[in-house]
């Protein structure tokens, strides 16, 4: 079983597609019930983004994977054995590869997604699972009360039930050593920025220079400045689903970022010959890719400076917007 990339030479109703994932056999042949249902179920409105293509495509690439090493068929759904298809690679997933538990849900989904669709085609009459009734955990809400529901929902029933982790947060102390670790005056911003508003790698490649300002030039004092990040602006802003979404800067960093903004920032601007719109740019004066896999590398390397185990891109703070900026204030003076 073969997962490649498309090129721009796919073309759909007129527009290409490229990075769109194939499922290929050993002999090359088109995988072809797994492709229409990606070309069904990635090219539909709902999903808004390409970065859904790669989860999809490699949840169904690991399935089928494993049906061939085991020299099982997909159709074959009514074996009449006590596990079926889809249950045998949950269990193959979560106890022999050991993968977690999070990521195997997520696989499942579309997995079993495949095969409601394999049954609206007719290809199959039989699905690898069943449904059952489970307790589930909502949000409280206005006349939530009044459901009839009893708090309980259909599920598939081969889905490991969610185990969710508490998040991690460094801690005030653990935000100096990260700052005093990033000693290269551009990524230490990226940082700062990170810590202050934790936004998504994507978010911190893209954040745009224009929403810089001096807070000192305007009239409201309060501590902390309102930004709406939009991505029909015209800046070049990315945002998750490409929704617009408001955070807040304390004035302190957002003067920071002022300053780094007028005085540092074209020591890499000047290394291109055209000018860009992010905030940050690389080391040879270019932004940094959307994904934000070149930040993702950099804190990294930080963190491993500071004996810290920063998780993803975008380090979180577990502290109040205060602490974080009695942090970024002494680290700053120490450095200045």
């Amino acid at each position: 079983m073969n997962l490649v990339w498309s090129t721009t030479d796919l073309v759909i109703g007129g527009h290409a597609y490229p990075e769109f994932p194939i499922l290929l056999w050993d002999s090359m042949e088109s995988c072809r019930p797994a492709n229409l249902f990606l070309r069904y179920y990635l090219l539909r409105g709902a999903v808004g983004s390409q970065k859904s293509w790669d989860p999809v495509g490699r949840a169904l690439y690991d399935y089928f994977s494993f049906l061939q090493a085991h020299e099982l068929e997909w159709d074959k759904c009514d074996r009449g054995e006590a596990k079926s298809l889809v249950a045998a690679y949950r269990d193959y997933s979560l106890y022999t590869v050991k993968l977690q538990r999070s990521t195997v849900r997520n696989r499942l989904t579309y997995v079993t997604l495949f095969y409601e669709y394999a049954q609206r085609q007719r290809w199959i009459t039989t699905l690898p699972f069943g449904y059952e009734d489970r307790i589930v955990k909502r949000k409280h809400r206005l006349l939530s009360h009044t459901e009839s529901s009893g708090g309980r929902a259909s599920m598939r029933d081969v889905m490991p039930r969610a185990h969710y982790n508490l998040p991690k947060f460094l801690s005030t102390s653990e935000i100096t050593l990260l700052l005093e670790a990033a000693t290269n005056v551009h990524h230490n911003m990226i940082v700062r920025l990170a810590l202050g508003t934790g936004l998504r790698k994507q978010e911190l490649a893209t954040f745009p220079l224009r929403y810089i300002f001096d807070p000192e030039l305007r009239g409201d004092q309060s501590r902390n400045v309102r930004v709406t990040l939009d991505p029909e602006d015209g800046s070049g802003m990315k945002t998750k689903g490409s929704k617009p979404r408001v955070i807040y800067i304390s004035r302190n960093l957002m003067g920071n970022l002022n300053f780094y903004a007028k005085h540092r920032r074209g020591e890499r601007a000047s290394l291109s010959r055209r000018q860009h719109a992010p905030l940050f740019l690389n080391q040879t004066g270019e932004p940094y890719s959307l994904d934000g896999k070149g930040l993702d590398r950099i804190v990294r390397l930080i963190g491993r400076r500071a004996g810290l185990e920063v998780w993803g891109s975008v380090p979180s703070s577990g502290v109040t917007a205060g602490e974080a900026t009695a942090a970024f204030a002494d680290c700053y003076a120490a450095s200045s």
